[in-house]
């Protein structure tokens, strides 16, 4: 049964939005979330459904808010192509494209690569590390590029879930950032958490969240206003290497998140460059080598690949400027 609210408008809330106001009757929910189920059709007033978050309230108006029960989702196989690199019984290493979510959850329930592993390994994977996690031991964001490995079975998904725990996976990532770093390779340590400030966000806080240590390195310089990078993990936290780079000045191009374009980049450009610049729609980071130790045999693996071509392009047009 869904949970039911109401709220009536009072005389101080003339003329506020629909939103703020549900925001100030119903605990325990945001005000995104309230403006969604407002135009998911989930508020009525006088038996009418209102789905417009900026309406303005009137006194005396009484609006009535049914939050649906939430439902336990199980992913779909879907016929995805993948790009898998190494394959055996226990596990499968892949090249993960920008683009691709990596398991299910609020807004991307499919077209993930949960979905497209289902239907490559079929049942085999079932309930491998959790119904709606199947064989998922580590992420990668969805906008990064590269190398994962995904668990077959219990036996490999056990392996490499300690081998991350223990942070003895090796782990490599090619950044392209705006500046170079300085010093030109280093270790940055703080505590990842979530932003105080922008809940969509982490940051480096200095209470609480969890201990991370990215090491660095300057690969090259790219034309004036930008560097290549490698990131080592021995951590591996949400966002790690966007926020550790940004807290140095060193945001990763391409990341809205954490940092903007230069402003003095943009007008050097030409009108063609400025064109084919926007038109880079991801941030600059791809995990271009893992190694393991297998789980069931022992045997030290290690894999690497080359920067996807929209970076490569990336980088030649940083280089003109």
């Amino acid at each position: 049964m869904n949970d039911q609210f109401s709220i009536t408008a009072q005389d101080h809330d003339k003329n506020i939005r629909l939103d703020k106001l549900l925001s100030k009757g119903v605990s325990g929910l945001s005000r995104s979330r309230l403006k969604a189920l407002i135009e998911e059709g989930c508020v009525t007033q006088s038996g009418e459904t209102i789905t417009d978050a900026s309406l303005r309230v009137k006194p005396g108006q009484t609006f009535y808010v049914k939050i649906p029960v939430a439902k336990d989702y199980e992913p779909e196989p879907e016929n995805i192509p993948l790009e898998i690199v190494y394959e055996d019984d226990d596990l499968l290493v892949l090249n993960k494209p920008a683009g691709m979510v990596v398991h299910p959850a609020a807004g991307n329930y499919d077209g993930t690569l949960v979905n497209a592993l289902l239907y490559h390994c079929g049942d085999s994977l079932s309930g491998v590390g959790g119904v709606k996690r199947p064989g998922i031991v580590h992420r990668l964001d969805k906008e990064t590029s590269g190398l994962m490995v995904v668990a077959k079975n219990d036996i490999a998904h056990v392996g490499l879930s300690e081998q991350f725990a223990a942070h003895s996976l090796e782990r490599a990532y090619l950044a392209v950032v705006w500046g170079c770093p300085d010093p030109k390779e280093g270790r940055i340590e703080g505590n990842i958490g979530r932003s105080p400030s922008n809940r969509k966000k982490m940051a480096v806080v200095g209470r609480g969240g969890k201990e991370a240590y990215t090491n660095y390195r300057l690969v090259q310089n790219i034309g004036y206003y930008a560097s290549m990078v490698e990131c080592r993990l021995e951590t591996g936290r949400t966002h790690q290497i966007r926020v550790h780079m940004s807290t140095k000045g060193n945001t990763v191009v391409g990341d809205a998140l954490y940092g903007r374009t230069p402003s003095r980049f943009l007008r050097v450009l030409s009108d063609a460059q400025k064109a084919e610049f926007c038109s880079f729609s991801r941030h600059a980071l791809h995990a271009y080598s893992i190694g393991f130790l297998h789980p069931r045999t022992q045997e030290e693996l290690f894999f690497k690949n080359k920067l996807p071509i929209e970076i490569n392009n990336l980088i030649d047009l940083l280089k003109k400027v």
